[in-house]
């Protein structure tokens, strides 16, 4: 079982790099549940996914240990491929696969350049893409990131907050950027938790009780 050995490294990147707790290993591991609900779902039509776990499953865990928000990608990229091989976790065609896909998933990238085509790896993209949009429906996940990488003051964070909820999370279902349709499922659910929550965190500040 390679998981264990993942998160490890994944936690020691984000120490190294000093990777606010937005993307840390929290983030890696929500998104690898996410990544194994939706392969679960969807392997009865795409068997191959059965086959890809190890590039599922490490795409999933490490894909923001190369993130260009807090480090050098070539430089992380380089040192993610030594703790790999190190402890030979992958073979050199999934260490490929992995960074193929965790160098192409991340929102900015497929609003600019649109899906790439991995070939055989399409749907593991997909997969692990579309988990790490899910972990997007989470208000406070997005003050995290907002205070300590944008404005350390909350309530100049806040509205930054709600912005990037109103007219980028919120439009994901509407820009098609679901191809499962059990990950189309969790974003419909999840839409209406962040509304409560965003809810929650309006009557809070206006002296309301929830």
């Amino acid at each position: 079982m390679i998981i264990p050995k993942l998160l490890n490294i994944a936690l020691s990147f984000t120490k190294r790099f000093h990777i606010d707790e937005s993307h840390a290993l929290g983030h890696s591991i929500n998104v690898l549940h996410y990544v194994h609900e939706i392969k679960m779902h969807e392997c009865k039509n795409y068997p191959i996914l059965n086959e890809q776990e190890s590039v599922i499953y490490a795409s999933a865990i490490l894909h923001d240990v190369c993130d260009k928000k807090y480090v050098d990608e070539q430089k992380s990229w380089k040192l993610l491929k030594r703790d790999i091989r190190k402890e030979n976790l992958l073979t050199e065609q999934e260490l490929d696969a992995v960074h193929q896909i965790i160098s192409t998933m991340s929102y900015s990238t497929v609003k600019e350049k649109g899906f790439p085509d991995l070939h055989e790896y399409n749907m593991a993209y997909h997969v692990v893409r579309e988990a790490d949009l899910l972990t997007a429906y989470d208000f406070d996940r997005s003050l995290i990131y907002n205070m300590n990488n944008v404005d350390s003051d909350f309530l100049g964070s806040y509205p930054n907050a709600c912005t990037v909820m109103d007219t980028r999370v919120m439009m994901h279902l509407e820009d098609g950027l679901f191809i499962t349709k059990h990950g189309e499922r969790l974003a419909k659910q999840l839409e209406k938790e962040v509304i409560h929550r965003m809810v929650q965190w309006h009557w809070l500040l206006n002296g309301k009780i929830v």
